[in-house]
């Protein structure tokens, strides 16, 4: 009998029980209009940011002047790139998630620490009746005083020279912005196999990629199934499978006896 270590990668949402954070975000500092702004984070990530309540605002006001950081929420990034607000979304979504939804007071301040040089950034929150990118239904806002002035100013800028308050702009211009996306959980997992084959080497690379495969299809006949990832970890002779000792095999018999 052989046993080995298996390390299972996947999203926060592929676990039964899992203590990771809820978001991750991602301020982008290149500048895009909105459209470009929520396409880059819907096609990288998962949408602009979305801003829940203070907690959210103070969190991304509190990450500024950095370059990307993974905090307890969300992770952030910051595009150093002017786009327009649509711009920004198609970019986060391309290349993150979505611009950044910041929900809370936290999260702001989050999203204000991964800040560079530009004080205005793009987050997930456009006019119509005011939505959120990624269709969530927060009802926080934090706007800044005298916003929104209405007009044809149909997107939303947090600006961070103003504790992350927010100002209704034209979805043209082209600013930074903020995507989030979901963390990743990484588990090890304990393999034991019983060789039908004497003669069958489990360290072989094509045996492990074929158990690996298998592995991987039984997740999935499970439901288990999107961006999950199985690697071997191996051990300090460089080796995956090692033998069971006889000891550990009466405590495994004992241990499935109770």
């Amino acid at each position: 009998m052989e046993k080995v270590l298996l390390i299972i990668t996947a999203a926060a949402g592929l676990c039964a029980v899992s203590s990771l954070p809820a978001h991750q975000y991602h301020f982008v500092y290149e500048q895009m209009n909105m459209t470009e702004a929520q396409s880059y984070c819907r096609e990288n990530y998962t949408d602009l940011v979305t801003i829940d309540n203070m907690e959210d605002v103070n969190l991304l006001t509190s990450m500024v002047d950095l370059n990307r950081m993974i905090y307890p929420t969300y992770s952030y990034v910051f595009i150093n790139k002017t786009m327009t607000w649509t711009e920004a979304q198609s970019y986060c979504r391309a290349n993150h998630t979505d611009l950044a939804s910041v929900r809370n007071t936290v999260e702001n301040q989050r999203v204000t620490q991964v800040i560079s040089s530009t004080p205005e950034v793009w987050i997930g929150l456009f006019r119509d009746s005011w939505k959120w990118s990624d269709g969530s239904n927060s009802s926080f806002r934090y706007w800044n005083t005298g916003e929104p002035n209405g007009g044809t100013e149909n997107c939303v800028a947090a600006n961070f020279n103003n504790s992350g308050k927010w100002e209704d702009q034209h979805c043209g211009q082209r600013r930074a912005f903020i995507c989030y996306s979901p963390p990743v959980s990484k588990k090890v997992v304990r393999v034991r196999l019983m060789k039908k084959s004497s003669s069958l080497d489990l360290n072989d690379p094509a045996v492990m990629e074929d158990i690996l495969r298998e592995l991987k299809q039984k997740l999935k006949d499970k439901g288990v199934d999107g961006d999950v990832k199985l690697s071997w970890r191996k051990q300090s002779d460089g080796k995956v499978f090692h033998k069971e000792k006889e000891t550990e095999k009466k405590t495994t018999k004992k241990r499935d006896e109770l």
